[in-house]
């Protein structure tokens, strides 16, 4: 999928991996770049704030590890994983991962799947230096990262990726109407990056055809569903709504 804005990548190697321009051919709004040990997304400052990266071992995904809530988070409820009960999961949406590394940190495997080849390049980097880290190596190692389309290609993406897939979770990105939903710079810059999902009909017919037990469909909390099927279940909290599409039921 091509960037919604133009993005310029400073590594010569690394442009010609994921198929982007390099830095100073063209006119890029964003530019990939490496800086302090970890590669980073940075655009004006003044509109986005600061360099985008991700970040598994410090910060918030740190401070969500040791004080989420284990598996009592939405996410984990919602994906099925329960007292003697930790299915695989594939994360056909990734995005920064934050929820696929919420669901490694409590054992499950996870294949994380990124259509936006400077997003998946971000993941690449976070996940290669969450591996060398003492404290979250292992739970690093439960996540496999694939770059492609998943509207398009999930079998195919799935097969490639080695993780089984028991559970398939959608976070499709929501048009947003209401202009203060964007005042975060780091969503504004991911946003701009990554689009809409105008495709999210496509995609959750395509994972319900994949997924063995179920599908879980991330929702802003008063969002329609996904055009197509009504989902089974559905679980929320104050703001984030999770859609479930149960084929059968996950067991020990």
């Amino acid at each position: 999928m091509s960037p919604a804005v133009p993005v310029g990548v400073a590594d010569p190697e690394l442009a010609a991996r994921l198929g982007l321009p390099r830095a100073g051919e063209g006119e890029a709004e964003l530019l990939l770049v490496h800086r302090d040990d970890r590669l980073v997304l940075a655009g004006d400052p003044r509109r986005y704030g600061h360099p985008l990266a991700v970040d598994f071992v410090a910060g918030r995904a740190a401070h969500r590890r040791r004080f989420g809530g284990g598996r009592g988070q939405l996410v984990a409820r919602a994906c099925g994983l329960a007292r003697g009960v930790t299915p695989s999961v594939v994360d056909a949406t990734a995005g920064l991962g934050r929820d696929a590394f919420v669901l490694a940190s409590l054992g499950a495997e996870v294949l994380l799947i990124e259509r936006v080849a400077a997003i998946f390049a971000l993941l690449e980097d976070g996940l290669a230096r969450a591996r060398l880290d003492p404290e979250i190596g292992a739970i690093a190692a439960r996540m496999a990262l694939v770059h492609g389309d998943a509207s398009r290609g999930l079998e195919a993406l799935v097969a490639s990726g080695a993780v089984a897939p028991q559970v398939v979770h959608l976070d499709p990105m929501f048009p947003h109407r209401d202009k203060s939903a964007l005042v975060k710079k780091e969503m504004r810059l991911f946003r701009t990056l990554a689009g809409d999902d105008p495709d999210a009909p496509r995609l959750l017919e395509a994972a319900l055809d994949v997924a063995t037990h179920r599908v879980v469909v991330k929702r802003p909390r008063k969002a329609p569903p996904i055009e197509g099927p009504s989902p089974r279940h559905v679980i929320e909290d104050r703001t984030s709504r999770y859609d479930l599409y149960v084929h059968r039921r996950l067991e020990a």
